[in-house]
């Protein structure tokens, strides 16, 4: 299995680190790494080609330092990266993306203004010009956070024929339906729903039966279930369920959700606490139960990912520059750690792949 790790490079990284995961042990080997490619802080794989994309989290500003998408080609036999091309992306920090429209697309959430920007998937993987950009407008309840739409994240549904944008900035998850044959985002009929005010919306993943959807809240430190009707396109709400113990008191605030393989089992990353809350799922009715909450051995877990076998979580502890190996317990959803670490500097995304030959 090949891991990919986008990173920020203010304090040392080369940009991006390929490692191989043994899927025996979770142990991380170095493959090699990116040079000289600026922020590459969110990563998305094309779903059939070797190629890999990342969201080169700048500022908008004039001339070449603005906010800029990244494309490069990899070996999929040894993991090596190859850089393709990048283009702006019009908006100040890009900060997820997806890939969509059977690979032609490539969707991106600028931060920092409120932007969904579509970019072309070129014949050779490289990106052509934006072709789309949309500003979000509105505003939430927190002025310190949510005085304007801030973008955190671009996700599909697993037709494909819908893309969800999380904006932390106005308490929304929009709902566009992905044109395909026009290359573009159109706006949908619901446009959005709501999550609690104040809770900042960043990111969000579907169960992979395809009828539920879970949003992390990172100003209000919960989960946000809903109801996905994949025919009408439309997001009824479930129940919003803590991320933290009741006794906690300190500072935090979320980052990264995701939903087990299994369907079984909900993961959500805290950072103050410095955890994964885990919740079992119940695949009926997907109301959330509370399992547990285990320690990510370091600090400010701004990313994680499972493997898509399940076995494995790495998590990615920003402030302490380390990737760590847990080992799911398929019965429960619990954590332990594997003793695995891997050293990489202000590690932000973590990304699977199987490795051909392996």
């Amino acid at each position: 299995m090949f891991v990919f790790v986008g990173t920020y490079t203010h304090r040392g990284s080369d940009g991006i680190y390929v490692f191989h995961m043994d899927t025996a042990t979770g142990a991380l080997d170095p493959v090699g790494h990116t040079v000289g490619v600026v922020q590459p802080s969110f990563l998305a794989l094309h779903p059939d080609r070797p190629l890999l994309y990342a969201a080169n989290e700048l500022p908008e500003a004039a001339g070449d330092r603005g906010g800029k998408a990244s494309s490069f080609a990899f070996d999929p036999h040894n993991g090596a990266l190859t850089a393709l091309n990048e283009q702006p992306t019009h908006g100040g920090l890009p900060c997820h993306l997806t890939v969509a429209a059977q690979g032609c697309l490539l969707l991106v959430a600028n931060y920092a203004d409120g932007k969904i920007t579509v970019l072309p998937i070129l014949g050779d993987g490289s990106l052509g010009e934006a072709v789309q950009v949309i500003q979000h407008r509105g505003a939430g309840l927190r002025t310190d956070r949510q005085a304007g739409p801030h973008a955190h994240s671009i996700t599909l549904d697993p037709s494909g024929q819908y893309a969800l944008a999380a904006d932390l900035g106005t308490d929304q998850v929009l709902v566009y339906r992905v044109a395909a044959e026009e290359g573009c985002l159109e706006a949908h009929d619901p446009p959005f729903a709501c999550v609690p005010p104040g809770s900042g919306p960043r990111h969000l993943d579907f169960h992979p039966a395809g009828r539920f959807v879970y949003v992390i809240n990172e100003l209000g430190s919960t989960i946000t279930g809903f109801h996905w009707d994949s025919d009408a396109g439309r997001l009824d709400p479930l129940e919003t369920v803590p991320t933290l113990p009741a006794d906690f008191t300190g500072d935090n605030t979320c980052a990264d959700i995701h939903v087990h393989p299994s369907g079984r089992f909900l993961y959500g990353s805290n950072r103050g606490h410095d955890s994964l809350v885990i919740y079992a799922v119940d695949i009926d009715t997907g109301i959330l139960e509370f399992a547990g909450h285990e320690p990510t051995r370091g600090r400010n877990p701004r990313n994680f990912g499972i493997d898509p076998t399940g076995t494995f979580l790495l998590a990615a502890n920003q402030d302490t520059d380390s990737v760590v190996a847990f080992r799911i317990d398929e019965a429960s959803g619990l954590l332990e750690a594997t003793g695995y670490t891997a050293s990489v500097s202000l590690p932000v995304c973590v990304k699977f792949l199987a490795a051909e030959g392996v």
